[in-house]
């Protein structure tokens, strides 16, 4: 069996894998850092979390009470946001790999330390337990640097600040899942909270709208997406540099062009002008950034929608697909977003 992990600040996200990469079981802690809430398998109680070494160990106390012993696992695999120009591959986790991923906290403050967090945590309950780590940059790490160089010095350019793009994990399973029928041009559209759109030509990653960090690209929940660089350093100039990176992160997006939710269920239930604005911005912007993904293929065969509100609502992918009727009549595939599956693949490819 193969336990897969997604670490994130405030809560953790597991699913146990058989070697046929059948989905066994799936838990979720949530509130990490006081007290939270474990669902495993239908089954939702209030624990005590205060790190994340409590949350896994209560992930792996409950998988043990479900049947599923540690004993049986064959390896431990993670989700890691962030690989840098470095980690551009699945890879097993040695103590330089680790040491790499700390040196990439820099790029990703908010989500490479949950990783490593959860990487130690099974180094600390598992010690004999392979562990393998899959980046969500590396499916866009071959684009061509026209691609990737913002129009910066060579000296700055060389501290790392570059387009990395990510939802990697997402189009990778994506891509695969289409077989030997994979569209030559395919714009694909991860729409959920977070937000981004992928050119895949000839199954690869040519051009993605999110950047150095995951808020650029089109209107997501929370997130502003593309905002001005000046605009940002007149905020982060009035009101400082914390209060503009939670409010490009936390308080913008959806919820801040609607005022009332971040959710897109809400707000197409919701009979308001700011409602309605609010989903006219995130269909118009993600069409929008079609077009330049769309130039970056020089052309289009077909569309693929993934993410809980590409995968979910049809009133937005029609609306999108509105936008494009410039580009021919598309097929469209709604393709589930698998992360934890591929990341499993992954780690059964390198064992």
């Amino acid at each position: 069996m193969i336990l897969v992990l997604n670490t994130g600040s405030s809560s953790v996200k597991a699913a146990l894998f058989s070697e046929g990469l059948e989905e066994l079981a799936e838990a979720r802690v949530s509130g990490v850092g006081g007290k939270g809430m474990l669902k495993l398998m239908g089954d939702t109680r209030e624990i005590d979390t205060k790190s994340h070494l409590a949350a896994i160990d209560a992930i792996l106390a409950g998988l043990r009470n479900k049947g599923f012993d540690p004993a049986q696992y064959k390896a431990a695999a993670h989700r890691v946001v962030h690989g840098g120009e470095k980690l551009t591959a699945p890879c097993r986790i040695t103590p330089k790999i680790r040491q790499t991923i700390v040196d990439y906290v820099p790029l990703a403050p908010l989500h490479n330390p949950p990783a490593l967090a959860g990487i130690d945590a099974i180094s600390e309950r598992l010690p004999d337990l392979p562990q393998f780590a899959s980046f969500d940059t590396a499916f866009h790490a071959h684009q061509d640097p026209v691609a990737t160089a913002y129009a910066l010095p060579a000296d700055i350019r060389a501290r790392g600040i570059r387009r990395y793009g990510f939802h990697g994990l997402s189009y990778a399973g994506l891509t695969e899942s289409f077989g030997d029928k994979l569209p030559k041009r395919l714009l694909a559209l991860h729409l959920g909270a977070g937000c981004s759109l992928c050119a895949i030509l000839d199954g690869r990653s040519v051009a993605t709208s999110m950047g150095y960090s995951p808020i650029s690209g089109p209107t997501m929940a929370t997130r502003s997406g593309d905002v001005d660089p000046g605009a940002v350093l007149r905020l982060a100039q009035e009101d400082g540099i914390e209060a503009t990176n939670r409010l490009l992160n936390r308080s913008s997006g959806l919820l801040g062009l609607s005022g009332l939710s971040g959710d897109m269920r809400t707000l197409l239930a919701t009979d308001t002008a700011e409602a309605r604005f609010a989903v006219d911005h995130f269909c118009y912007w993600a069409a929008r950034q079609a077009g330049s993904l769309i130039a970056a293929m020089h052309g289009i065969d077909a569309l693929a929608f993934t993410g809980g509100i590409g995968e979910n609502s049809e009133e937005i992918r029609q609306r999108i697909k509105d936008h494009l009727t410039w580009a021919g009549d598309l097929p469209i595939h709604i393709i589930p977003a698998e992360e934890e599956r591929q990341i499993a693949k992954d780690a059964l490819t390198l064992i």
